[in-house]
């Protein structure tokens, strides 16, 4: 099969790799529909982060069951399955308290920018979709639901928002935006989407932002705490990942708001642990269970009702996917959407 191997700074590549095969009778072998480049594959593409070379990429993806082992029972060959970003058994007891992103038997797929995949743990990590409700239009927005969507979900969810809610989004990524979705599919009543970019702007008010604000830093900050007299919104999530954006995102927020950070870590100090304590601020958030989201998510995305794969504003076949991570490291496109 081909695969996506990613060997040094902007050099991503597609080659042949062996099929995987099934192992321990309770792992699948699903054939990729769609996958994805993710923003935080972009660290290691801008050598950024170092990672063990040469390295197999891309943990989003959507396909069709092939092959189940002998132990599966609520998955079966044809079935079209939404992958969540990790592996995860969702028995055990922190995937059961809500947090399979910490399952006891946390795993990671083996490079899903591929034509196939092997899941360990079927039962647990895939979410069929009714084949009577499965067309080609939903594909991206299912896609989401292995990370993007989830991810700003969680990142409302933890920060508690609410109808009548006032929140704040730093991130005009696929995750920032898909947090406006989420923000708003919460009932908040007042949704500020932090952006420079005109067409990200626009997608964030078709998906519920209220108001844009471009500045950045503690000017952006200043600016969004005087939009809510003078005090800030009531949660602000941080959807970047830099030392940059999470002081942006702490100066926003009221006192004794919420911010729900969920960018991956990149660098930068940490928490200001006394500015957290003057101004009674709440921060929680880190790597989105997804999988526990995913069936309240998968109903509003086949009733239409949210539409989170707009965020791909940018499809191609897997053969170009060095393209892809190209796009969206020059931000030419919010989120590259992979076909075999």
């Amino acid at each position: 099969m081909r695969a996506t191997v990613m060997y040094g700074e902007r050099d991503v590549r597609l080659e042949d790799v062996p099929d995987p095969e099934l192992t321990t009778g309770h792992d699948a072998i699903v054939r990729v529909v769609a996958s994805c480049v993710c923003g935080s594959d972009l660290w290691g593409y801008r050598g950024v982060v170092p990672t063990e070379r040469p390295r197999r990429m891309g943990h989003e993806f959507v396909g069709i069951v092939e092959r189940t082992g002998a132990a599966v029972s609520g998955i079966e060959d044809g079935d079209f399955v939404i992958a969540s970003f990790y592996d995860c058994d969702y028995t055990c007891e922190n995937c059961r308290n809500g947090f399979s992103s910490s399952c006891l038997e946390l795993g990671w797929y083996h490079g899903c920018q591929a034509e196939l995949v092997r899941v360990p743990h079927a039962d647990g990590s895939l979410v069929v979709v009714p084949q009577d409700r499965l067309t080609d239009a939903l594909v991206p927005h299912l896609l989401t639901l292995a990370d993007v969507m989830g991810t700003g979900h969680h990142a409302v969810h933890v920060a508690e928002v609410h109808e009548g809610s006032t929140v704040a989004v730093v991130g005009d990524g696929a995750v920032g935006l898909c947090a406006v979705v989420a923000a708003k599919r919460l009932g908040a009543s007042r949704i500020v989407a932090m952006s420079r970019n005109p067409e990200r702007q626009q997608l964030a008010r078709d998906f519920g932002a209220t108001e844009i604000v471009e500045q950045r830093g503690e000017e952006g900050a200043r600016i969004v705490k005087e939009m809510f007299g003078g005090i800030g919104p009531d949660a602000v999530v941080e959807a970047v990942g830099t030392a940059e954006s999470m002081d942006q995102a702490l100066r926003s927020v009221r006192p004794g708001g919420f911010v729900g950070y969920v960018g991956v870590p990149n660098g930068g100090p940490q928490l200001p642990v006394r500015q957290l304590f003057d101004n009674n601020t709440k921060v929680a958030g880190g790597m989105a269970p997804v999988r526990n989201y995913a069936d309240e998510l998968l109903v509003d995305i086949l009733n239409g009702s949210i539409e989170p794969g707009r965020v791909f504003d940018l499809e191609l076949p897997l053969s170009e996917v060095a393209e892809g991570y190209a796009a969206m490291d020059e931000r030419r496109a919010i989120k590259s959407l992979l076909r075999p």
